[in-house]
């Protein structure tokens, strides 16, 4: 398998004897080079000794030296340059333009690594390399944590980056569909998303002094004033059914003026959430939060403490949600609808430190992005399958950044079988009985 063979050569694991070209000149292997995962040779910049002589150049790899020519390297100027030839099976010679040999190494993967390999892949264990985490160096553990903390913040710009430039590259639309995709705390995040996205900033912006307008305009973008509305309560009917009329016959003033198209309500889920969790509450909450002005870029930039950041999501409902849920359910105890702890910590997880980090990276304001990193630290880990598996395995995880590096690395590594860039899985595959191999 190549790709395993490029496994072998990053990281060193030789032979326990010296390396020689097929025509038996000694190798010393002094820096293997840069992994290249776009086009071209497979190792950049590598330093390889042959015969006393340091050659700097490019490496590639295959399985079968003839593989060379069924990929058209022999057609490529890419491969010119080529220092060193590496194969398990070197079935005939290469040269270059001027007819001189490329030297060629035969490597093989060593048994116990290709057995460690397909162990990882057939392990029924969650993580899969939950035999050896747990006796890792705990610097090792922080230090691969720490890459894939700062791995996470990226992965999140670029999401944001894209987001923004849909959005006409504004900042104030970009954190507002951000922290309203985040309100759908997972299974309504989509939806969430299309829904804000679908509601012109600048339009609501003139409205933004009565709240009724801005209630009209949200709940008339998610679809949630197409129907006429049956009420199941008939003690309270006069009543709602006055509300959702009114909501009703302004979204349809301002839908024509603004030339607004709702989202398709059947979007939005409702199966196995929490009342507190209906789309309505939130929206109302988010239309609660545009109004009163709370939650501006410029109130987050100078927001540098978790508390202060809490403060700009201290939000409630106008007084038809303090007792409703949706607009045809029975009338409940009234309740201000304000956002738990537990959802403040994932909206600054999720939402909050990745715009900080974001923008701290647009305007190369590296203060702005340790402060992202801050708020993670100073949260506490989430609780999910993902995290109690690495717990269990021996992995501590003490705060959000560590929670949050625990899920990448599941998602981006676990996965898709991506073991083999993984600092866990090149400690579980590089093994051998009894002994770790010396780097």
């Amino acid at each position: 398998m190549e790709q395993l063979l490029h496994y072998v050569w990053k990281h060193k694991i030789f032979p326990l004897r010296q390396l020689t070209t097929t025509d038996g000149r000694e190798i010393e292997v002094l820096n293997p080079g840069l992994h290249n995962t776009n086009a071209g040779p497979d190792f950049l910049d590598a330093k390889v000794k042959i015969d006393g002589t340091v050659w700097v150049g490019n490496v590639e790899i295959h399985q079968r030296t003839s593989d060379w020519f069924r990929h058209h390297h022999d057609k490529d100027a890419a491969y010119e340059n080529i220092i060193l030839h590496v194969a398990t099976d070197v079935d005939q010679q290469l040269a270059y333009p001027n007819g001189q040999l490329i030297p060629q190494l035969q490597l093989s993967v060593p048994s116990y690594v290709s057995e460690h390999y397909v162990e990882l892949f057939k392990s029924d264990h969650q993580p899969r390399c939950s035999e050896v985490v747990g006796t890792l160096p705990l610097l090792m553990v922080h230090n691969w944590l720490t890459s894939l903390t700062l791995e996470r913040f990226e992965q999140r710009t670029t999401q944001i980056m894209e987001r923004r430039e849909k959005l006409n590259k504004n900042w104030e639309d970009t954190l507002f569909v951000t922290i309203a995709r985040n309100f759908g705390f997972g299974i309504n995040g989509d939806a969430f998303e299309a829904w804000a996205s679908s509601i012109p900033m600048s339009a609501v912006g003139k409205h933004r002094d009565d709240l009724f307008q801005i209630e009209a305009i949200f709940f008339g973008q998610a679809g949630l004033l197409n129907e006429e509305l049956k009420i199941k309560n008939e003690e309270s009917a006069t009543e709602d059914v006055e509300y959702y009329n009114k909501l009703r016959k302004e979204y349809k003033y301002l839908r024509q003026k603004f030339t607004l198209t709702p989202i398709d309500p059947k979007l939005w889920r409702f199966l196995r959430l929490r009342p507190q969790n209906f789309p309505h509450v939130r929206i109302a909450q988010l239309a609660m939060l545009y109004y009163e002005q709370h939650l501006n870029l410029s109130r987050l930039l100078n927001a540098e403490t978790l508390d202060e950041v809490h403060a700009l999501f201290d939000t409630h409902v106008s007084d038809f949600w303090r007792t409703h849920y949706t607009f045809d359910s029975q009338a409940s105890k009234p309740a201000e609808k304000s956002l738990s702890k537990s959802s403040l910590a994932l909206l600054t997880i999720n939402s909050v430190a990745p715009i900080l980090f974001a923008y701290g990276k647009y305007k190369s304001n590296q203060p702005l992005c340790d402060r992202a990193f801050s708020l993670w630290e100073s949260i506490k880990p989430e609780s999910n399958h993902i995290i109690r598996n690495w717990v269990a395995a021996g992995v501590a995880c003490e705060n959000a950044a560590d929670s949050q590096a625990l899920i990448q690395l599941t998602r981006s590594y676990c996965e898709p079988h991506e073991c083999l860039r993984c600092k866990f899985g090149y400690e579980f595959i590089r093994r051998t009985p009894g002994l770790l191999r010396e780097e």
